[in-house]
């Protein structure tokens, strides 16, 4: 009997203003208020309240007990504060699932603000995937055994920060696997993009020689690709027979998609989903399972080392260039007008990392009086967020010295300052076709809201010279202009960025 996994990737940027706390009107997400409540109406309420069936046999399906997946830590937070049901329907298919599969869950974890992994600094790196671990202890009340990386985006770095943080596995694009090997030989066999045998799970060993390692899964790239974008999800049974195609090659069908697909891109691809993971795929003889569970029973027989991407900065699932949708003018776009190019990318970046070194630097220098390491103090600063005031006088009894009122003040600004310059980096921003986009508009709050907690702490600011790089990033649209104006058009950003005197 061949094991079935469906890995659903749900994920929304973070959509509030960083000021106030609240999503504003997105007039383009109409007739909803924003993209977070249209989105959810699609696909998050859908995929845990699936019906099959008509009148008294109709049965009301949870999804997300049926399927791996991972939810930002931004969107569960939106969820939990808006659409309790849905997210109280997410927490009881976890603990649903643990029982069905030996005691592993479907859910995973996330990196916490959706960076691009390789191409943040060591430090920024390791931030990310311990507040995204938190969160997920947090909310489903046990550690997780892996962590979905934004876009699938690695490098060799990547992968050993997940093997430190204790992750057992993580699940990548086939495209992202270089040469193989069976850990019982030496000789390497290469492997063309793609053409990595996704029916096979492969061990990643540490480059330090402790022979700490993490299980890869490549998902299945034609099923995937068909689910995604070549509307796989209109026929159930067809589906199926796609996965049965699949396995015939080996014991195991897995796929991984945007899980938007299942409702928002695709109406009604809830209900297929339900269809296939309830009937039609336990009829063809497939035994639904998670990739913990799977492992179980299934050691890696290979190893594998992973593509480092046209730059050697990495490798994802949605550039073919490497990491090069969020650095560079590379060709990948969504969306947008014949003619339009995204120059507007590398100064955009250049223009945050400015900002970010700045940020940075004020930590260390200011933080040392304030914090019994700065640096530990921010990775520790998630319980804040998460639990807020109830965990704040232990944050600071641990990681501050002994402080004044105003000090513990400006000890939580400076940390409201990084938290901030960590999700100027939401990978949305570059994703999409046009600088003056709502991903983009979004991390340029981040970028006004840091500037703004510096003046309110006498910090010097780095707005001049921040603008200053904004200009050289134009939109396609010419009324829109290029990246100070967009920024210094925000709402109420004159307010602001006045400094404190």
């Amino acid at each position: 009997m061949a094991a079935l996994i469906i890995h659903g990737h749900f994920y929304q940027p973070p959509r509030e203003n960083p000021r106030t706390g609240e999503v504003e009107l997105q007039p383009s997400a109409a007739p909803f208020h924003d993209w977070n409540e249209r989105i959810h109406a699609e696909c998050y309420g859908p995929n845990g309240f699936a019906r099959i069936g008509d009148g008294t046999s109709a049965r009301i399906v949870n999804n997300y007990s049926h399927i791996s997946f991972n939810f930002g830590p931004t969107l569960l937070s939106w969820l939990q504060k808006h659409q309790p049901k849905t997210y109280q329907r997410i927490l009881d298919a976890d603990c649903e699932s643990i029982a069905e599969h030996g005691g592993h869950g479907n859910a995973i974890a996330q990196a916490y603000g959706h960076a691009i992994l390789p191409l943040l600094n060591q430090r920024d790196r390791l931030t990310h995937v311990i507040w995204g671990a938190e969160d997920f202890r947090f909310r489903f009340k046990r550690d997780a055994e892996a962590m979905w990386l934004p876009e699938t985006a690695c490098n060799d770095e990547t992968l050993e920060l997940l093997i430190e943080q204790g992750m057992r596995y993580v699940i990548l694009a086939p495209n992202q696997a270089r040469r193989v090997r069976r850990l019982s030989d030496r000789q390497w066999i290469d492997v063309p993009s793609g053409a990595v045998d996704s029916t096979q799970p492969y061990r990643f060993f540490h480059r330090d020689g402790s022979g700490r390692s993490l299980t890869v899964f490549f998902y299945n790239g034609p099923v995937a690709r068909s689910i995604a974008f070549e509307r796989a999800l209109s026929s159930s049974e067809g589906l199926v027979r796609r996965f049965k195609a699949v396995a015939q090659g080996g014991p195991l069908v897995n796929v991984a998609t945007d899980g938007e697909t299942y409702g928002h891109h695709f109406r009604f691809g809830d209900l297929c989903l339900a269809h296939v993971l309830e009937d039609e795929a336990p009829r063809a003889g497939f035994r639904i399972t998670n990739y913990g569970e799977y492992l179980d029973t299934h050691d890696p027989e290979f190893e594998v080392e992973i593509d480092h991407g046209l730059e050697g900065q990495g490798s994802s699932w949605s550039c073919s260039h490497g990491l090069g949708r969020w650095v560079d003018n590379c060709g990948c776009q969504t969306g947008g007008e014949a003619g339009w190019d995204q120059r507007w990318r590398k100064p955009l970046r250049e223009a945050l990392e400015f900002l970010k070194t700045n940020a940075d630097r004020h930590f260390e220098v200011l933080g040392a009086d304030l914090f019994r390491d700065p640096w530990e103090a921010r990775n520790a600063y998630i319980g804040v967020i998460l639990r807020e005031s109830r965990s704040l006088d232990l944050f600071i009894d641990e990681h501050c010295r002994v402080l004044s009122d105003v000090d513990k003040r400006r000890a939580l600004t400076l940390l409201e300052i990084q938290k901030n310059s960590l999700l100027m980096f939401t990978s949305c921003a570059w994703f999409f076709s046009d600088l003056a986009g709502i991903e983009t508009v979004q991390v340029l709050r981040y970028a006004a809201r840091v500037i703004e907690l510096q003046n309110q702490i006498g910090v010097a600011s780095p707005l001049e010279k921040f603008v200053e790089l904004l200009g050289e990033a134009r939109s396609n649209v010419a009324e829109k202009g290029n990246g100070a104006e967009i920024f210094l058009r925000l709402d109420g950003l004159s307010r602001e960025l006045t400094p404190v005197v």
